[in-house]
């Protein structure tokens, strides 16, 4: 690999949604329109973060969630045996926050495809390699109540093969990575490991595209900086879930790096993952330097390979106002050449 291949871009997840579209800096915004009309401003507002990404230096692109209200409910809003009428008083990430949350009150089912024909548009509209973002069951099911399934785990199996239908179909169009979303697994360990990982892999079943896993400790909001403040000097909850993550089938890992307290260290745990290095912090509305961001990317380099290391933001980047959003993408896409030029100096 020469160093021009060195540290690919590419995103968490969500990009803000325009104030044409929808309202802004919000996690749940509500739309500006409905039906065809609202199909159609959808694909523009893709079409808008297609362009952006691809002048900022990004190389594996994504629509940016443009297409769905929620990184969660997009899909579950599409799924059977979700009464979305029945709201359950649950906590969210044990007990960070409440929300009221639909209930699952039958079998699950998917009877048609949920973010297929979004992906054509944006695969028939780019030459990048492109990525796609599906919530992870275990995070599914920290999202909904269960009034139906013997426990999580066997809901979170029953969302993970309508996951697996779907990555599957993803896959067929030309997707070239597909991302789990699963921040839920920095909050209940013991949980990861038991089932959490397994349906994980049951979503990836058969999949021979790049698979990730995306990790984080959430959006930059109140409750989660709050809940941070408990965390103590360094966050070292992936050094719990690590060995197991090696030890699965996913190819990529996805975690934040910049302005966090996880120790970089913990990566070394990672032997053979690609690691995604958050080196875009969603936390804070400053806009990073090239310089910090390689800087990001260069502290890895010293507990994994450089061809192991992908270039990303910390999480999504839904709730920034749009030319904050474009402007870290800008300096994420010129870190990343500044550290293939000054990589091994």
């Amino acid at each position: 690999m020469s160093k021009s291949d060195l540290f690919p871009t590419t995103i968490a997840g969500s990009l803000p949604k325009p104030a044409w579209l929808a309202e802004t800096e919000k996690l749940w915004p509500k739309w500006h329109a409905e039906g065809a009309a609202l199909q159609s401003m959808k694909e523009d507002s893709a079409l808008l973060w297609l362009k952006l990404q691809e002048g900022a230096g990004i190389d594996i692109v994504s629509d940016g969630e443009q297409f769905r209200i929620h990184f969660v409910h997009g899909f579950m809003e599409k799924v059977t045996g979700v009464d979305w009428s029945k709201k359950t008083k649950m906590g969210i990430r044990n007990n960070r926050y409440e929300a009221e949350v639909p209930t699952v009150t039958a079998k699950l089912a998917r009877p048609k495809a949920v973010h297929t024909a979004d992906a054509a548009f944006v695969r028939a509209n780019t030459r990048h390699k492109m990525k796609i973002t599906l919530p992870g069951p275990m995070t599914i099911c920290d999202t909904v109540a269960n009034a139906h399934y013997g426990s999580r785990a066997d809901m979170a199996m029953a969302f993970a093969e309508l996951l697996n239908q779907e990555a599957l179909e993803l896959e067929a169009l030309g997707v070239d990575v597909i991302q789990f979303d699963e921040p839920a697994f920095n909050v209940f360990m013991d949980e990861v490991t038991e089932w959490g990982i397994p349906a994980l892999e049951r979503a990836a079943k058969g999949l021979k595209c790049t698979t990730a896993v995306h990790i984080c400790y959430g959006y930059g909001i109140e409750a989660n900086v709050k809940w941070k403040l408990t965390l103590g000097e360094e966050w070292r909850q992936y050094e719990k879930i690590f060995p197991a993550l090696e030890a699965s089938k996913i190819h990529q890992v996805s975690l934040e790096c910049a302005g966090s307290k996880v120790p970089i260290s913990l990566i070394k745990h990672l032997k053979t993952k690609t690691i995604l290095v958050g080196a875009i912090d969603v936390a804070s509305k400053s806009v990073e330097t090239p310089e910090a961001v390689a800087a990001t990317l260069k502290s890895a380099l010293e507990f994994a390979d450089a061809e192991r290391i992908q270039a990303c933001t910390n999480c999504g980047l839904a709730p920034f106002p749009r030319d904050v959003a474009a402007a870290k993408l800008r300096a994420l896409g010129a870190g990343a050449e500044l550290a293939r030029k000054t990589v091994g100096r």
